[in-house]
């Protein structure tokens, strides 16, 4: 269902874009705007997982580095049928993470020292798992798909806010309706651009539990990283704002407006809706062994940063 709701609204997208395009600056008008947004946008899907990566300060990690981490992510992607991503760290207290990559062979996963202070190993593990899910879905390409129509539909509406239409006489609404479109286009293709965003954090929390093989898994570490992200601002991401959807939850400190113009669906939604899925067969070799000993994984709790050490996972 998720699939079908991301084809709709890419269908909608396009369709606002057929329709501004006609209005404002006719068949010429659309193949500019769209081909100037298809080769900027191109560029950033091509480079995504650099481009994201640099912003956030990302650092790589291997498996002398951190065993215990490569091992989990190694053993997921071999759950999800993916190869195994490249997994980096980011040194930041706001507990999150994000999945970037313009193919599964060329995905990259990273967490944050914060997130990985306050999870325990399944908790982690649930994380990570819907990150791979972002990777296996490709929704880098989704969403670079949904920026080229935005943009290019925001492109269109800056020639009509300058030149004022010049297919006035296709255009039955006159200037009016150029007008309505240059101020009203842009907002619309932005909410379908969020809806789709929304609806990809849906489908990754889905097939994420599924790959770990424990729903409560995800559902317990969104609970604990969404009390905690509200607490730490993370300011690579509030100078890259545009790199916001990436993580598993909001990371910007203007989270609480309306839900109208959010990137993530509430968390408490996303929680019930892991909840209905604990019936699902475990399948990850961490989720068989916690079943098979009546509990969740071993937990290690990490002792604070005034100890001097980061966490469980190095």
């Amino acid at each position: 269902m998720n699939y079908v709701k991301t084809a709709m609204l890419l269908a909608a997208m396009t369709a606002l874009f057929m329709g501004v395009g006609f209005l404002i600056g006719g068949t010429a008008g659309m193949a500019i705007a769209f081909v100037v947004a298809l080769g900027m946008n191109l560029f950033a899907f091509w480079n995504s997982d650099s481009l994201a990566l640099s912003a956030h300060g990302a650092q790589p990690v291997t498996r002398a580095g951190n065993p215990e981490l490569y091992a989990m992510v190694e053993e997921l992607s071999r759950n999800a049928d993916l190869p195994t991503p490249k997994i980096y760290i980011i040194n930041e207290d706001q507990p999150n993470a994000f999945a970037t990559g313009r193919s599964p062979e060329k995905g990259a996963v990273a967490v944050t020292t914060g997130l990985m202070r306050i999870l325990d190993r399944g908790e982690l593990a649930g994380v990570i798992a819907h990150e791979l899910a972002h990777i296996k879905n490709r929704d880098t390409l989704i969403m670079t798909i949904a920026a080229t129509v935005a943009g290019a539909i925001s492109m269109l509406a800056q020639f009509g806010l300058f030149f004022g239409g010049n297919n006035n006489d296709r255009n039955p609404l006159g200037f009016v309706g150029v007008l309505v479109a240059v101020i009203l286009a842009p907002i619309a293709a932005s909410l379908v651009q969020m809806m789709i965003s929304r609806t990809r954090e849906y489908a990754a929390d889905r097939m994420g539990a599924e790959i770990c093989g424990q729903p409560m898994w995800l559902a317990s570490a969104l609970n604990k990283i969404s009390g905690r992200a509200a607490q730490n601002e993370m300011m690579s991401v509030e100078r890259n704002p545009t790199t916001a959807h990436l993580f598993i939850v909001n990371p910007l400190s203007g989270r609480r407006m309306d839900n109208l113009f959010a990137t993530h669906p509430n968390v408490d939604n996303r929680i019930a809706a892991l909840k209905a899925m604990t019936d699902i067969a475990p399948t990850s070799e961490l989720a068989v062994a916690a079943k098979r000993s009546g509990g969740g994984p071993p937990v290690t709790r990490p002792r604070g940063r005034d100890h001097g050490n980061s966490g469980p996972w190095g």
